[in-house]
């Protein structure tokens, strides 16, 4: 067994890579904790040392999925934070790529399969977090005028709307092949995104 090699800390982190390598390749159907348990090369009693049920560790999983995409939207905040217009096209394109690499994580982070996100006090604090990110650059972009006044928070809600929807089309591959043989996915995104710029 492999389960020696693990210091404090270190086994929920491998079970939650390997479900989400498992969730990867497999699907969710696939995911357990003995599942996750097996791949990471821990007996099947381990995970329970962190995770209740399977509930807690798609929970886990979700919670690092909204890590890492924080981590991608701070990077184009950061870097385009003096140019608003940029800002709200590269965040929101930004949240495409990260649904794009991680898909099946993309859509359990999404899918509302939590019975209780109440129970799970991370997963809701990276939830917010990760909207409150949005909120912070739909109220800058409503300053200089590249967003409607108003509202940050309905306004963010449109914004994510859009490019929730936008991605989630993409990757049902519902986009009609014409559109995509005339532009580039992050030109038709940022043409689409344009409708709601007021500049």
């Amino acid at each position: 067994m492999k389960k020696e090699k693990y210091h404090h800390g270190d086994l929920k982190k491998a079970l939650i890579d390997s479900g989400r390598n498992i969730l990867r390749k497999e699907g969710i159907t696939a995911l357990t904790l003995r599942s996750a348990a097996r791949a990471a090369g821990v007996s099947h009693s381990a995970p329970y040392a962190h995770f209740a049920d399977k509930q807690d560790l798609l929970a886990a999983i979700s919670t690092q999925g909204f890590l890492d995409l924080q981590g991608r939207l701070t990077l184009s905040i950061e870097k385009y934070q003096n140019s608003p217009r940029d800002l709200l096209i590269e965040t929101g394109w930004s949240y495409i790529q990260f649904a794009m690499s991680e898909p099946a994580c993309f859509k359990l982070m999404f899918s509302g399969i939590l019975e209780d996100e109440h129970a799970h006090p991370e997963f809701m604090s990276a939830v917010r977090k990760t909207y409150q990110m949005l909120v912070n650059v739909v109220a800058t972009c409503q300053k200089t005028n590249v967003l409607p006044a108003g509202s940050a928070d309905e306004t963010a809600v449109a914004v994510w709307s859009l490019v929730h929807g936008f991605v989630a089309l993409h990757l049902e591959r519902q986009f009609p092949g014409t559109i995509l043989e005339k532009h580039k996915l992050k030109e038709l995104f940022a043409n689409s995104l344009g409708l709601l710029m007021t500049a």
